[in-house]
């Protein structure tokens, strides 16, 4: 191995940081519900139970002997209040509350320093430690660490406590402004501890080079801290690729180190606190390694995400002292003005953008539920993008998307408004530690560096735009706008257009990223016109989409209806804008994504209706259904026997350049003897699929469907428990809207109503692990149609060592 090391001190020296919340870190999230403990002494202890909580704060709650004793016991993530599912008011949680914990330091931590990682705590962080504040964090989507190391107590007795301020303050992007869309509050991603040594691995990039030629590389900048006032020995840096998941080591490098300056972090001071412009984040010194000759690689793509580890050990005098492991993917992703190419392949782009927030605990969902929703929008929307609207989102959602071949754009806070110099440094901030903490996924091909539909601002543009391409030159930039004299600073003209037809492409490097949504709400319970309207509307955008390799692709409005402010929505406090409901459940126009699919992946029937007598407004007389086959056959099964009511193929009048169009029948007078609908498709000629639909208005079945079986009893762990009432061929009855009642036994939480009324024949709960391992049993009762119980079990978790 030849490699190639460079000494990068000044790739963070453009833009100012937030308040004294030291540097980016990345590097820090705890990757385990487990302690995790490096040979070279590395430990992150997580620390997400044993909190105290209150919803009113005083300057007394942050002293060590405080009592707390009648604060509420809680685990993180979690919400600030629990919530109706809608029609609440936001003033129900924007108030200052207070977190407590006592640390129990390691004895092994002796010599070395100590950091206290947050994931994400909504919406600025004043943190304390002894009753000593370290600073204060302003953002709500965004990591962020202090360095605890000279405030421990060593007689070991150490409390660390957080006021936690969920306000929506203008100071704070992205607020200013009213916002389509709901924050909520509290710690509602995850904390550790990480105790390393004083010289120790900040953070690492790994980037992928020549990935399609003949010799690819992977050039690894390692990031170092260093303590001011440390003596240092003869250093060193070893990196290793390894494959996963074997873990088999395919290519290594090593190199001497000069010596890194020291890092100065800064605390606090009462200017800072008072909000005045923060001093510069730290800047830790980067050196870099290739690594070379890796022989034959897996590719990550959308049908084979392959992934590989990038491992580096930090020596001194030849003995490790910290290390620390990246996982990569080995993708060439582009826009190009033929289109999207990943690994020199052009795909049209489609998916939906997420919210990342849940009924009764807003964004306080940890790492299951998250992933669960990439699983949602790969496998039950068949998407192969998702925009993280419209901030930074949770790793463990980014993690599935690795996994599983999901794109990803993912975009800093804000929408519509811009704020003063103060706000904007707060907003490039977010650029960078946005991208400092996800540049590693395989996944995101795109980062979002403006403000969602907001008005142009060259200077301020010019440097979010400057921050992405200076940390990660391998990513393009967009920015998500809403009109069309934009200037264009970024890579990528990105716009949401909610026009029809769509405007043309006016730049080379084109992709669409919002249609349809609040211009036509759709409920599950909506009539048949109005569902099958919503399924047209999303369909023809995608079918101009595929008339021109110029548009890239479209990502629509949005995957799943939630929780907004009282100007906007339906009046009850949600935006029903998804393709799915609040509950993640689809609605008829789900399936249109559905079906853009490949018949290889799944091969999809999916009517963009209810079947039942008359629910629509002139008689049943049309019938558009969504599916990836050539030909359909409907057939009608009534007292007259059973009776084709049409077939033929999909409908290029209205969608001529979709590849999988919807199929569009007149049924006129053929439904006059009513009857169950049975729907078959054929592609080659050939039967592939049968549906039946029952058309007798006879509420059949209660269901229960569990998203898991197997939940870690941490106290945080969490699945989502379908309900539906079902017709005799278990498809859903969309008038059910009985009201449910739980009987839980074991050691879980319900979140969710109890009793629950169905919306449209179907809704969810989830359930949540508490600490004790055990059987959960949860018995649901249907007024007319009796029980349903499932069992749950729970294994034990790692106890939390700090």
């Amino acid at each position: 191995m030849n490699p190639r090391i460079m000494n990068r001190r000044s790739f963070l020296k453009s833009g100012s940081a937030l308040a004294a919340a030291g540097t980016v870190t990345p590097a820090a999230l705890a990757r385990a519900v487990a302690p995790v403990t490096t040979p070279g002494g590395r430990t992150i202890l997580p620390i997400n139970r044993g909190w105290r909580y209150s919803p009113k704060t005083s300057e007394a709650a942050h002293a060590v002997a405080f009592d707390d004793s009648a604060f509420d016991k809680v685990v993180v993530p979690h919400t600030n209040v629990r919530l109706p599912w809608h029609g609440f008011d936001e003033k129900t949680y924007t108030f200052i509350s207070v977190y407590r914990r006592p640390l129990n330091i390691p004895a092994e931590a002796q010599g070395r320093r100590v950091f206290v990682d947050f994931e994400g705590v909504m919406t600025a962080s004043t943190v304390y430690l002894n009753g000593t504040k370290l600073g204060e964090y302003r953002g709500g989507f965004t990591p962020f660490s202090f360095e605890l190391t000279k405030h421990i107590d060593p007689s070991g007795k150490n409390i660390l406590s957080i006021d936690v301020d969920s306000t929506e303050r203008a100071d704070i992007p992205p607020f200013g402004n009213e916002v389509d869309y709901l924050t909520f509050g509290g710690i509602y991603r995850e904390v550790a501890l990480r105790i390393v040594p004083q010289t120790f691995l900040e953070n690492i990039h790994a980037r992928p080079m020549n990935v399609l030629g003949p010799n690819p590389t992977v050039e690894v900048e390692c990031f170092l801290d260093r303590a001011p006032a440390t003596n240092l020995g003869a250093l060193s840096l070893s990196v290793e690729l390894r494959r996963t998941p074997d873990g088999k080591a395919i290519a290594a490098a090593t190199h001497k180190l000069s010596a890194p300056t020291p890092t100065e972090h800064h605390a606090a001071d009462d200017d800072q606190a008072a909000g005045a412009l923060p001093p510069v984040t730290p800047v830790p010194n980067s050196f870099t390694l290739t690594l070379e000759k890796l022989g034959s690689l897996d590719l990550w793509d959308l049908e084979h995400p392959n992934l590989y580890t990038v491992h580096v050990q930090l020596l001194e005098n030849g003995k490790v002292i910290d290390e620390d492991t990246r996982r990569i993917g080995f993708r060439e992703a582009m826009f190009t003005p033929k289109g999207f190419s990943l690994n020199g392949k052009i795909i049209k782009l489609h998916g939906l953008d997420r919210h990342q927030t849940f009924p009764w605990v807003g964004q306080a969902m940890p790492g299951r539920v998250q992933r669960q929703d990439a699983k949602i929008l790969r496998y039950d929307l068949r998407c192969n993008i998702v925009r993280t609207s419209h901030y930074p989102q949770s790793r463990h959602f980014l993690d599935g998307c690795d996994e599983i071949g999901l794109l990803v754009l993912e975009e800093i806070p804000g929408w519509q408004h811009i704020g003063d110099k103060a706000w904007q440094d707060v907003a490039v901030d977010n650029v960078r530690r946005m991208v400092r903490r996800d540049w590693n996924h395989p996944s995101i091909i795109l980062w979002g560096v403006r403000i969602n539909e907001a008005p142009d601002s060259h200077d301020f543009y010019t440097r979010t735009n400057a921050v992405a391409h200076s940390l990660d030159k391998g990513r393009q930039t967009g920015g998500i706008r809403n009109f069309f004299t934009s200037e264009l600073l970024e890579d990528v003209f990105t716009i949401n257009d909610f026009g029809w037809p769509l405007q043309a492409p006016n730049h080379p490097l084109y992709l669409n990223t919002e249609f349809v949504g609040h211009t036509f709400p759709t409920k599950t319970i909506d009539a048949k016109e109005r569902l099958q309207e919503h399924t047209v509307r999303h369909a023809r955008i995608h079918d101009q989409i595929a008339s021109n390799p110029q548009y890239s692709g479209g990502i629509g409005w949005c995957a799943f209806d939630y929780n907004t402010h009282g100007n906007f929505g339906s009046g009850d406090r949600i935006c029903y804008h998804g393709v799915t409901d609040i509950f993640r459940t689809p609605k008829p126009a789900a399936g249109f994504y559905k079906s853009m699919c490949e018949p290889s992946e799944e091969i999809v029937v999916e009517p963009a209706f209810h079947w039942s007598r008359n629910d629509e407004s002139i008689g049943f007389t049309n019938a558009i259904i969504c599916s990836n086959c050539d030909h359909l056959k409907l057939f009608v099964i009534g007292d007259k026997g059973t009776r084709m009511v049409a077939e033929g193929g999909p409908d290029r009048k209205q969608f001529a350049h979709l590849k999988y169009a919807p199929f569009n029948f007149d049924l006129g007078e053929g439904l006059r003897d009513w009857g169950d609908l049975r729907i078959d498709g054929f592609i080659a000629g050939k039967q592939v699929i049968s549906r039946s639909y029952s058309g007798k208005g006879v509420d059949h079945a209660f269901v229960l469907l569990p998203d898991d079986k197997e939940l870690t009893a941490d106290g945080a762990d969490t699945t989502r428990v379908v309900l539906r009432v079902n017709d005799e061929f278990g498809r859903v009855r969309p008038f059910a809207a009985d009201a449910i009642t739980f009987h839980l036994e074991g050691p879980a939480d319900l979140i969710g109503d109890n009793p629950f009324g169905l919306i449209g024949g179907t809704g969810a709960i989830w359930l949540r692990a508490k600490e004790e391992p055990g059987t959960v049993r949860l018995t649901a009762t249907h007024p007319i149609l009796g029980k349903q119980t499932i069992e749950l079990q729970l294994s034990a978790s790692q106890p939390e060592k700090a």
